[in-house]
């Protein structure tokens, strides 16, 4: 029996590698970050996260974020992130020269305060400064969009409420699964929450804590989103939610939309390549299935 299903005929990846899937490593030096971005680049990923402008004292890995954005050779149609927790950090990304700001909020009011140290309103204020100040697009990342650490389940009602309020603002909204809760029927459940014309390109950041990354993102894809962070290797985490895993792996997601024949404008074997540097710089094992094996397409070496 054939089943046909609609989906999007294209899909934007944003790699956040080089920011989310870093950040919970071992310093990687500025120049190697740029090598990773290099690679990324000549693979065909034109949206990525590659720095945050915070405290080098708080996150010792994004140390030399100005370094990174100076060293990077600009492609065209390419657009570079990076990820500012308040004002000051806006106006440091702003002068680095950066495309595009991402900010996080939590629908959790106490990850929010473990997170950034502000409660959820405050939080919205000051996305609403840093928007203000910001002329170019600002894209807000609500984390544990599907489930908190601390406190459980979150009303998705409550959930589109606050992506709501900052869309308001002026934002682009991502909803981020950042302990990996999400679920098929959760995916269902936030987007049904939301009004129309956000829905229309909502954007999500899921983590593969309990292996249920694809799935989701599948889940959504059958949904009509179109717009999907993702970490080449599978790399990054949370160290405000215990336990939380990896990003959903940028190889992974390709892999799966080349076999839908969904576009993305990316390589997959050249990603591949990628993902083997970004293990080199990290020094440990890569947990992405697809940078481990290969896509279902590679032949096995010769005996």
């Amino acid at each position: 029996m054939s089943y046909h299903r609609t989906y999007p005929t294209t899909v934007k990846i944003r790699e956040v590698g080089p920011r989310d899937g870093l950040q919970p490593e071992e310093p990687v030096a500025p120049a190697d970050r740029v090598l990773l971005i290099e690679a990324l680049q000549d693979a065909g990923v034109q949206h990525l996260e590659v720095a945050a402008f915070v405290s080098p004292k708080a996150v010792p890995a994004m140390a030399g974020a100005a370094e990174v954005l100076a060293g990077i050779t600009r492609r065209p149609g390419a657009c570079y992130t990076a990820l500012v927790p308040n004002l000051k950090g806006a106006e440091l990304a702003l002068a680095a020269g950066v495309d595009e700001l991402t900010v996080t909020i939590s629908a959790s009011a106490v990850y929010n305060q473990r997170n950034v140290h502000m409660s959820i309103d405050e939080s919205v204020a000051v996305i609403g400064a840093i928007v203000a100040v910001a002329s170019i697009p600002v894209d807000a990342v609500i984390s544990c969009a599907f489930g908190s650490p601390y406190e459980g389940e979150i009303p998705p009602g409550a959930v589109a409420v606050l992506a709501q309020r900052l869309a308001d603002l002026g934002t682009t909204i991502t909803y981020a699964d950042t302990t990996g809760m999400a679920t098929p029927r959760r995916i269902d459940d936030l987007l049904d929450a939301l009004r129309g014309d956000l829905v229309t390109d909502i954007g999500l950041h899921l983590h593969d804590t309990r292996g249920a990354a694809l799935v989701n993102a599948y889940a959504a894809l059958e949904r009509g989103v179109a717009r999907f962070d993702t970490s080449v290797g599978g790399l990054g985490g949370s160290p405000f939610a215990h336990g939380a895993g990896g990003n959903l792996a940028t190889e992974g997601l390709v892999a799966m939309l080349d076999d839908l024949d969904i576009q993305t404008g990316i390589d997959l074997e050249r990603l591949l390549g990628s993902a083997a540097l970004i293990a080199k710089l990290v020094d440990h094992p890569l947990p992405s299935p697809v940078a481990n094996h290969g896509p279902r397409t590679r032949r096995a070496p010769p005996l």
